[in-house]
């Protein structure tokens, strides 16, 4: 019998999904020989794409200035942007065929500075969304990005909702797409080739209760705060299968083994770096369905007791949709993602305003 990876054996033998966290053509040609049905883009991800990959990119670059005499750093930018994304688009685009278009999409992600405006991002959303025929579009679970998610899920685009680390996010994504994919019906639009997405990064909630241990001297067994991000993600599963959301759960930013072997098994999907892939890969970890199993009980007592934020994460009610924009995660996240994208137009920047005092 032919060999068979840790992932493949995920996805072969479970419901279990998993998508490369790159739109690097050779990591996303890897993921999908491993039996990967997406794939994810950001701004950081596109500015690392382009920096390992700029003597293939560097004469693109220069002939979309040429062409544009008029257009600024952030223009050029935008377009070398959704040309990478377009790229990696294209690789996927068997498994998209393959699957009828219930699978095989990359997810380019809406401008970060634009968390606050839905019209911009719903605009944005809709020109992704044309870009390529299998192409998903990433909009923030902010206040205002969930006004989006509506608002784009009727226009038809497929969104995958990101900046999203907790269960009270992850249900105003559902009940948005809900609400936009009952609007299009209702008017007799097609909804049976959509497919909607809704982050829960897990990893980040794990980053920031580490946080928030070191800033408010709060002593746990360190143990237990490589659980917080499980318990929100298999919290959220259970109460989507209860509803019957048409949103697919999607678990992204890996720190560790469990952020994929405690989720196999469930009816999701896994966004895994290409490290992350070669590291589970080579790992002698079973592959065993494990989210039906329970937090360890000390453990998410722990959390529980110790966190506030652990409680915002957890707790259907745990937070407003007013206060998405204010959680510790998602400041840090859209600071993060809106560094990378100042950093992509500054690299740009070097191509229309070379240094003159380098040779």
């Amino acid at each position: 019998m032919k060999y068979k990876s840790p992932l493949h054996q995920t996805v072969s033998t479970t419901p279990t999904e998993f998508w490369n966290d790159s739109c690097s053509v050779p990591e996303l040609t890897y993921a999908i020989e491993h039996g990967a049905t997406g794939a994810t883009s950001n701004p950081f991800i596109v500015y690392t794409v382009l920096k390992q990959a700029l003597g293939e990119w560097k004469d693109r670059i220069r002939q979309i200035i040429v062409e544009h005499p008029t257009w600024d750093e952030e223009q050029i930018a935008q377009q070398v942007y959704e040309e990478v994304g377009v790229r990696g688009s294209k690789v996927l685009l068997p498994v998209f065929e393959t699957r009828k278009g219930l699978r095989g999409r990359l997810s380019i992600q809406t401008n970060p500075q634009w968390y606050r405006d839905a019209g911009r991002l719903v605009r944005q959303a809709i020109h992704f969304h044309g870009l390529a025929p299998n192409i998903q579009v990433k909009l923030p679970a902010t206040k205002t990005g969930v006004a989006a998610v509506e608002e784009a899920t009727y226009q038809g685009v497929n969104i995958n909702a990101t900046v999203s680390f907790t269960v009270p996010q992850a249900i105003a994504v559902a009940e948005a797409v809900e609400r936009g994919l009952n609007r299009r019906a209702k008017e007799g639009k097609p909804i049976a080739d959509m497919t909607p997405v809704c982050t829960i990064m897990v990893g980040r909630l794990d980053d920031w209760l580490q946080v928030v241990a070191q800033r408010d001297t709060v002593v746990v067994d360190p143990g237990s705060l490589h659980w917080a991000g499980i318990a929100v993600i298999k919290k959220a599963y259970e109460l989507y299968r209860q509803k019957g959301y048409r949103t697919r759960l999607l678990a992204a930013a890996y720190r560790h083994h469990m952020h994929w072997s405690e989720l196999i098994g469930g009816n999701l999907s896994m966004t895994i770096p290409y490290e992350w892939q070669i590291q589970f890969n080579g790992s002698g970890i079973p592959v065993i369905e494990r989210m039906q199993n329970p937090i360890p009980k000390e453990y998410f007592e722990l959390l529980y007791e110790k966190f506030t934020d652990f409680r915002r994460a957890y707790d259907p009610d745990g937070m407003t949709v007013q206060e998405f924009d204010t959680f510790g995660p998602t400041v840090r996240t859209l600071r993060t993602f809106t560094a990378s994208w100042h950093d992509l137009v500054n690299l740009i920047r070097d191509f229309m305003l070379p240094n003159p005092d380098v040779k």
